[in-house]
């Protein structure tokens, strides 16, 4: 009986049934790896998921590239040429695209690959009367079983789609609204914003943001500083984040080196020839 009881407590481990890490106060450093997508990150069990504006990356949790997607846009019913932050969730990475050029935005939806092969599967259409004129990054709300999308120009509300129905749900207000939306992802009933709203000329850090949006009767939450992110080798542009499922590591997306203009790289600081995609890894105090 007791090895029966053991077998069940490690399938249970193992598949992941056991509570998920919940999120921290504080986070450490605990390692910097380099990537080749400069836009989202998401985690599973094994595995990092990359986006840069055009491709899909899959890493394993060493910085070992395995797979890429660099012509994802195949099989879309709208054309699009730029991916926000992405989320992984039950098998399928979901993904906010649009064609994006210098803060104006079209053809929004939420495209959905699948994680195993990074192929496209399905989209989910975006509703104009949201109100939203951008998609800079999504997240799913596990609990609940949404999908919520941010936008980089106008950063008051996050709007959120029913994945049972596929539909549009509502919106909230964030009060304050962060500066240049990034990436936000959901944990605890709780939304973590990345803003790019330091200034790189100045060396500013950008900043996390964290929200309750557990009610989703409510039409505005308040938003307060999670993390300033002044570990980053050079200020930069930060980008997409996400939550380690199984111990609990913050990850966050940065690029530093390239100037930017209205969302668009448009050439280089000082000592720099490329832009540099770095994920940092923390770990829970």
């Amino acid at each position: 009986m007791k090895k029966f009881y053991l077998f069940v407590l490690f399938t249970i481990i193992s598949f992941g049934v056991l509570s998920a890490p919940k999120l921290g106060n504080k986070y450490e450093l605990k390692t910097v790896i380099s990537v080749e997508g400069r836009q989202g990150i998401a985690v599973d069990k094994d595995f990092y998921y990359v986006s840069s504006s055009t491709a899909l990356y899959k890493y394993d949790k060493t910085g070992k590239l395995l797979l890429k997607n660099d012509n994802p846009f195949i099989g879309l019913e709208k054309e699009a040429n730029h991916f926000g932050d992405i989320d992984v969730w039950n098998g399928e990475i979901y993904t906010g695209i649009e064609i994006f050029e210098f803060g104006v935005s079209k053809n929004i939806q939420v495209a959905v690959y699948d994680a195993e092969t990074l192929t496209y599967k399905y989209s989910i259409p975006w509703n104009a009367d949201s109100g939203q004129v951008e998609v800079c990054g999504l997240a799913v709300d596990r609990d609940k079983n949404a999908v919520w999308m941010a936008d980089w120009t106008k950063g008051r509300y996050l709007y959120r789609y029913d994945l049972n129905t596929k539909q549009y749900d509502g919106k909230i207000h964030l009060r304050p609204d962060p500066q240049y939306t990034q990436g936000i992802f959901i944990i605890d009933g709780k939304v973590l914003i990345s803003a790019d709203d330091g200034d790189a000329d100045f060396d500013e850090s950008d900043n996390i943001y964290i929200a309750d949006i557990s009610d989703y009767k409510k039409t505005a939450t308040y938003v307060t500083l999670f993390r300033e992110m002044k570990d980053f080798k050079r200020a930069g542009e930060i980008e997409g984040l996400s939550i380690d499922p199984v111990n609990g590591d913050l990850l966050v997306l940065t690029n530093r080196g390239t100037k930017i203009d209205r969302g668009m790289a448009v050439g280089f600081y000082d000592g720099y020839s490329a832009e540099l995609h770095e994920l940092y890894v923390y770990k829970k105090k």
